[in-house]
């Protein structure tokens, strides 16, 4: 676990070198300046409920739309977590596991839930959902990281909810709630095999999507981090602990 947090460290490090020109307008925002998070077990209902604060109004900036998947915008609040990959339904793998509260206009990645409620399952994605995603180091983006992904031939357990992408990504369908500097989302325990101890972090970034016709593009991942504005932490250390 001390490696693990070591190269989170160093990730941090390379991202502070880089800006990303596309990503820059959302840079100053307060609505992604992290002020705090906790996640908390609740005994009474076995849930945890999973909450970051921003300085600004959390989840009413989203991102501008490109009208494609190629390039798509994607802006995210994440719990880094030491829970491991099977902990959320995914074959026992190498990297960070983390709870993403996303928004992105262009595509929609959870085609079992109707987030926005009108009888269509196809054209909400901006309207802020969870996904568990596992996260790698990656020096193709100015991020420093992206979502794992694999090949068709690799032998991969995911969970049955998630989307039929490739990469270690799941749309779980957990309530995600905005309220004035606040966005939580509540998460059953049985749902990541009650595991109710263990260490985050919480980021906020752009991320954007390589998809270009013809397949995937070796030299960028399908979905990368190219700009972190805040770590609660500082140096995404994963301190903080379940209450």
């Amino acid at each position: 676990m001390k490696k693990k947090f070591l190269t989170l460290v160093a990730i941090v490090s390379f991202v502070a070198a880089y800006a990303c020109d596309k990503c820059q307008q959302y840079e100053e925002s307060k609505d992604f300046k992290i002020k705090s998070a906790q996640v908390t077990h609740n005994k009474k209902y076995g849930t945890l409920e999973f909450e970051i604060t921003v300085e600004g109004q959390a989840g009413k900036t989203v991102p501008k739309p490109v009208g494609k998947l190629d390039m798509a915008p994607v802006l995210g609040y994440l719990f880094p977590t030491t829970l491991k990959p099977e902990d959320v339904g995914f074959n026992p793998t190498e990297g960070i596991v983390a709870l993403a509260l996303t928004s992105h206009p262009d595509f929609d990645d959870s085609p079992l839930w109707d987030e926005n409620a009108d009888g269509k399952f196809d054209n909400d994605g901006i309207v802020w959902h969870p996904h568990w995603v596992v996260l790698l180091e990656d020096k193709r983006v100015k991020g420093g990281l992206s979502v794992k992904e694999y090949k068709k031939a690799d032998k991969v357990t995911k969970p049955a909810t998630a989307p039929d992408m490739p990469m270690y990504m799941d749309s779980p369908g957990f309530p995600v709630v905005t309220q004035n500097n606040a966005i939580r989302v509540s998460v059953p325990a049985y749902r990541i095999n009650n595991k109710v101890a263990f260490n985050y972090d919480a980021v906020a970034c752009y991320m954007e999507v390589s998809a270009p016709e013809g397949g995937m593009s070796m030299d960028k991942p399908m979905l990368g981090v190219y700009n972190v504005y805040s770590v609660l932490s500082k140096n995404l250390s994963l301190p903080y602990k379940v209450k």
